[in-house]
């Protein structure tokens, strides 16, 4: 996103303490990201990430109270970047069709990096994503934590290509519905591609995955008039 300078704005429900306010706060957000890819989710602990970034364990704890957090932080982190990147290329778009063409192809391409941050590896972030993100809300405390506003950065970001839908088609009566099974969907297609290739029909054609998710779309509402 060339020439867009971007601020990220996290729901401070997800932190102790706003880790874009120090050099030390980013520092945890970038090996975090870059920890979590390598190891997992599950073998992830304050206590590698400290001996990692070279600083107790206890000044991690001034930012998170604990990983799950931290991971809740890192999903809203990245929808929240998701949103500024459908907002840039939508903008002055005025075919609803087109406008929704462009958010389906954010919403399942591969990310590449974003060099105006550059403290977030958003390549390796989207992975973490694709993979463990559904550990943040598949928790028994998810009611609370929705309430907390949690995932609200998800939430908008479904809602904004969901009202795209609306528009094309106003009687419609699953727009919410079909965003996110497109993007979980999205999400399960990239992870089978790498590991259960059996599961998917992705191959060595460019965006297949893109290609097949915005005919899915498409396939519901009208064709635009022209």
């Amino acid at each position: 996103m060339k020439n867009l300078h971007i601020q990220i704005d996290i729901n401070s429900a997800l932190y102790s303490k706003n880790p874009n306010s120090s050099e030390l706060g980013r520092k945890i957000i970038n090996k975090s990201i870059e920890l979590i890819y390598e190891i997992g989710f599950e073998a992830f602990t304050f206590k590698k990430l400290g001996a990692l970034i070279q600083s107790p364990e206890s000044s991690i704890y001034r930012y998170f109270d604990n990983k799950h957090t931290l991971l809740l932080y890192l999903t809203s982190w990245y929808w929240t970047w998701v949103e500024y990147q459908m907002v840039f290329v939508t903008t002055n778009v005025v075919s609803a069709h087109e406008r929704l063409k462009k958010s389906i192809e954010i919403l399942t391409k591969p990310v590449v990096e974003d060099n105006e941050i550059s403290y977030v590896n958003e390549v390796l972030l989207s992975e973490i994503i694709f993979s463990e993100s559904i550990k943040g809300y598949h928790t028994k405390s998810v009611d609370e934590e929705n309430k907390k506003g949690c995932f609200k950065a998800y939430k908008r970001v479904v809602r904004r290509v969901s009202e795209i839908v609306s528009e094309i088609d106003e009687d419609f009566k699953y727009p919410h519905m079909l965003i996110s099974t497109v993007i979980e969907g999205a999400h399960h297609q990239k992870y089978f591609t790498e590991h259960l290739p059996a599961l998917t029909d992705v191959s060595n054609e460019e965006d297949s995955i893109t290609q097949f998710y915005t005919k899915l779309v498409f396939n519901f509402l009208p064709r635009e008039k022209t």
